[in-house]
């Protein structure tokens, strides 16, 4: 059983950076890939980045890539989103999941987080 808690949404100014965190507990997290999804008002939850166990592979969403960088310190049970240069359209809550790979399918991610709110006005 793993436990997730984001935090770090907020609102800001097109262009700004962001990070997110979500802190893990449960004594199985390291051995989990992490991702980040996203769900905008009315539209579905979308895949954004994703982390291998041991953080040596990453995978993005083509929104992402450029802009985002994924990462995860084991040693602190957590992962993080940095998010650069952000636009109107990356408003959305911003979940943490734990799954078996760093695939983008949400059925592969076991368990999740409650959400954290990110607002970017132009």
């Amino acid at each position: 059983q793993v436990q997730l808690v984001e935090s770090g949404g907020g609102s800001v100014q097109a262009g700004a950076s962001l990070r997110l965190s979500c802190a893990a507990s449960g004594r199985t997290y390291s051995s989990y890939a992490m991702g980040w999804f996203r769900q905008a008002p009315g539209k579905e939850r979308e895949f954004v980045a994703a982390v291998s166990s041991s953080g040596a592979t990453t995978n993005y969403a083509d929104s992402a890539k450029g802009r985002f960088t994924i990462s995860r310190d084991n040693a602190k049970n957590t992962v993080y989103l940095l998010m650069n240069s952000l636009k109107p359209e990356d408003t959305a809550v911003y979940y943490c999941a734990a799954g078996r790979t760093t695939s983008q399918p949400m059925g592969l991610y076991d368990y999740w987080g409650q959400g954290t709110q990110v607002t970017v006005s132009s």
